[in-house]
């Protein structure tokens, strides 16, 4: 039986229902024919001309990503720009384009509960809930049955971010038992994750201002890169994606980015050498 965007479109809204996203954001089929058929997805964080290259390359006809290709209100569309040269690429090569920003930041068994999933914690609930019941909401704060040692939990840290490296505000606690985290930039719900009493807080593009409360405040904060928090839920919709094609007897392959990497490199004084 052939699928077709719509059916899939409809599925997608029982895992990260429009009504979770922001009023500012867009979501959706941004680019495509709701009763084409599809074949085949590829997921990936950003909706870069490398990730449409991937696609082409892999005979996708369905992007998935988390962030949006078309963010604002269009005016124009300037083929000698990156996001004009997106578009042109996903249309002629006839790719559709979808996109589970926040909606999938917000939803149960979202961002912030792949980056949880990772690095074990335990009974996760939403630092900033939603209106439902659900369990959907910004955020999670979790514990652990018995506490780590910093060593210990920053080696969950590293594993689950697939980095080395971290910028660390405030003084970081002996042991870890409770953490509330972030998937993304999460700088506002540093003072949530205080109250609730976490032992640190763990998420992506911290103020300067945010890491100086912490400092004071006798507050652990770090910041784990946006990429590096956020891509875990891309495995995470892969996952849900394959059990939904099985359910349904579905005959679509689910694809995650082999290739996506991190927007910024790492550079010490002696990389650059005169």
């Amino acid at each position: 039986m052939p699928v077709t965007l719509s059916d899939l479109l409809s599925e997608l809204e029982l895992i990260v229902p429009r009504s979770l996203a922001e009023s500012w954001d867009n979501v959706g089929l941004l680019i495509g024919n709701p009763r084409r058929e599809i074949r085949s997805c590829l997921l990936g964080l950003d909706p870069t001309l490398s990730l449409l290259e991937e696609a082409i390359s892999l005979g996708a006809d369905t992007l998935i990503t988390h962030h949006p290709c078309i963010f604002r209100p269009l005016s124009f569309v300037h083929t000698d720009t990156p996001a004009g040269r997106f578009l042109e690429k996903a249309l002629a090569h006839k790719i559709n384009v979808m996109a589970c920003h926040t909606n999938f930041d917000t939803a149960a068994s979202g961002v912030s509960d792949a980056l949880a999933g990772l690095l074990g914690l335990t009974d996760t609930r939403a630092l900033h809930p939603a209106a439902s019941s659900d369990g959907s909401g910004l955020g999670r704060i979790g514990h652990y049955v018995e506490p780590l040692s910093i060593g210990t939990f920053m080696e969950r840290v590293f594993a689950a971010l697939g980095s080395d490296t971290v910028q660390l505000a405030g003084k970081a606690p002996e042991s870890v038992r409770t953490v509330a985290l972030c998937g993304g930039s999460g700088s506002d719900l540093a003072g949530d994750a205080f109250e609730m009493g976490a032992d640190l807080y763990l998420s992506a593009e911290i103020k300067h201002s945010t890491a100086r409360w912490a400092e004071d405040a006798g507050f652990c904060i770090i910041d784990g890169g946006h990429y590096g928090t956020e891509k875990p839920a891309m495995a995470l919709l892969k996952n849900r994606l394959e059990e939904l094609t099985r359910t349904r007897d579905w005959d679509i392959k689910i694809y995650e980015s082999s290739f996506e990497k991190p927007a910024f490199t790492f550079v010490t004084q002696n990389t650059f050498s005169i």
